[in-house]
C-alpha cells in the first residue's frame, strides 16, 4: 500500500496549469495580527510621547546641558555674505537684519565705514582715539614733512612692483614691466 500523504492534492495534471486555492484562514489570521501590531505600535508610541512630555514639564524649560549655543550653532568663518538672517555688530548694538534683503548688511557696514572716516573712532571708557577722521588723519601725515625715500633699496623695490609673471616665463620669473 502507498504512502496517503500525497492522495489530498490540489493538483491536477490533467490540467495544464496549478489551480490557485486562497486559504481564507490564513488570510483573516493575517489580517488580526496586522491589526494587533498596529495598536500595539501605536500604545507605545503613545506611551513615549507622555515621556517625553513628562520630561520636558520637568526641565521647565532649562536648556539641555549638553545643546550647543546660538553662537556655536553658527557654522565656521568664512560664512555666506549677503545673505538674510545676519546680523551685524555696531557702536549701538547689534543690528538685526532677519527679514532685510540681501544688500542691506553691506548696506548697514558701508553706513558704519562712513561714518567711521568723518567722525574717527574714539573709545568712550578710556577716551583713546584709535581712527582719526579722515580728513584730519591727512593734515597730520602733511604736517609731518616726510620725506621720500630715494636710496638704491627703495629704488630696487620700486623697479620690482613694476614686473609682473608673462605667459612667456611660464608663471616662473616676472619679466614684463608694467607701462
Amino acid at each position: 500500500m502507498g504512502s496517503t500523504r500525497h492522495e489530498k492534492s490540489f493538483v491536477t495534471y490533467e490540467k495544464g496549469y496549478e489551480q490557485n486555492i486562497l486559504g481564507l484562514k490564513g488570510v483573516v489570521y493575517f489580517g488580526i495580527g496586522l491589526f494587533l501590531l498596529i495598536v500595539i505600535t501605536f500604545a507605545l508610541m503613545w506611551a513615549l510621547l507622555k515621556v517625553f512630555a513628562d520630561r520636558a514639564a520637568e526641565e521647565n524649560g532649562q536648556p539641555h546641558p549638553l545643546a550647543l549655543s546660538e553662537k556655536e550653532a553658527l557654522p565656521p568663518e568664512p560664512r555666506l555674505q549677503l545673505a538674510p538672517g545676519w546680523n551685524v555688530q555696531s557702536g549701538n548694538g547689534v543690528i538685526n537684519l532677519e527679514l532685510a534683503p540681501p544688500g542691506a548688511e553691506y548696506s548697514a557696514l558701508h553706513k558704519q565705514w562712513l561714518d567711521m572716516w568723518e567722525k574717527g573712532v574714539r573709545d568712550e571708557k578710556t577716551g583713546v582715539t584709535s581712527m582719526l577722521p579722515i580728513d584730519e588723519a591727512k593734515q597730520k601725515v602733511l604736517e609731518q614733512n616726510l620725506k621720500a625715500r630715494n636710496d638704491d633699496a627703495s629704488q630696487r623695490e620700486w623697479e620690482n612692483s613694476r614686473l609682473y609673471f608673462s605667459d612667456a616665463s611660464s608663471g616662473r620669473v616676472a619679466s614684463e614691466r608694467r607701462r
